[in-house]
């Protein structure tokens, strides 16, 4: 199994070119469920595999909250964090190990996964557990990714880079596309503003429709501020403003989306892994219940027609 760290020379990819006309080029029916998902679906979790018993507990906690709300859910952690800022930082358990922990939680609680991939060579395997490969806002435009996770058949879910127009949405997409896989997402996860801080900018949400397919808001990263927090050594490492996640999660959700991304966690300071941005459990039914309420009562997916034509005296407002 090739090291997600090691560079394998273009003239012998690592992954199975399966040419467009050997796909299906069809929506999956998970695809079309999650396109007909009322107010929304969502991908929730923790961030990063700490251990098979934890991962359960997890599942098995959020899974009743959803399942008492009657919301789609799918369920999501990494088993590899291949971007962290500091080089000692964890990571996970590798993608072997993962997999296993993610394969028995599908099976034990029936539910949909969602992980991501930061290399090509890994869509393959984890095409084979995960429902969902998600594509990093880092890697959104890296082709030879995208074409090897599309080639999988599953859904892939692309998260917009922090450097990104929204625009460059519909050409990630349409890779996806060409590669015989129409069962793509976009996910809108903030806009770097400065060095060490994101904004969301909810026309994103608007404009992301242009690459035609489900458009997803990550609430959680979206309050990140990378590199932001000093450390005791010397180093950094990434922030966030968890009390503000509620605030933007409301605004997505009546601005009109199709899908939550968000991460959980039982004990967020405790987290190795983007702790500040984790959404505690404690508060997570009031909050996706909140949400789902906004989401009944918006018309934000709904266009609006503008009528510029001049409004007499006789006009009635």
């Amino acid at each position: 199994i090739p090291d997600c760290a090691t560079r394998t020379p273009r003239t012998l990819p690592p992954y199975p070119r399966v040419p467009a006309a050997n796909m299906s080029g069809t929506e999956s029916k998970f695809y079309q469920e999650l396109k007909a998902a009322e107010p929304f679906f969502l991908m929730a979790g923790p961030n990063v595999i700490q251990s098979e018993e934890h991962i359960f507990k997890m599942c098995r906690q959020i899974k009743s909250v959803t399942d008492s709300l009657d919301v789609k859910f799918i369920f999501k952690s990494s088993f590899d964090k291949a971007n962290r800022t500091n080089i000692a930082s964890f990571r996970g358990p590798g993608m072997m190990e993962g997999l296993k922990v993610l394969e028995k939680v599908k099976t034990t609680f029936d539910v949909p996964i969602v992980t991501d991939v930061h290399d090509a060579s890994q869509c393959e395997y984890v095409g084979k557990v995960a429902d969902v490969i998600q594509i990093p806002a880092f890697l959104c435009r890296q082709t030879d990714l995208l074409v090897a996770a599309a080639q999988t058949n599953r859904v892939i879910n692309i998260k917009k880079g922090q450097f990104c127009a929204a625009s460059v949405m519909r050409n990630s997409a349409e890779k996806c596309r060409a590669s015989g896989n129409p069962n793509v997402m976009v996910c809108e996860r903030g806009t770097m503003f400065g060095y060490s801080d994101l904004i969301v900018d909810p026309r994103n949400l608007v404009w992301m429709r242009d690459a035609n397919c489900p458009v997803v808001a990550d609430i959680t990263h979206s309050l990140q501020q990378p590199a932001g927090k000093a450390l005791a050594d010397g180093g950094v490492a990434s922030g966030g403003l968890r009390d503000l996640i509620p605030t933007i999660a409301r605004t997505c959700v009546a601005t009109g989306l199709d899908g939550i991304f968000m991460e959980v966690h039982d004990d967020p300071n405790s987290s190795p892994v983007d702790g500040p941005t984790q959404w505690p459990l404690r508060n997570f039914r009031g909050l996706l219940s909140e949400l789902i309420e906004i989401g009944k009562l918006t018309k934000g997916k709904q266009p609006v027609e503008i009528d510029l034509e001049p409004a007499g005296d006789d006009f009635i407002p």
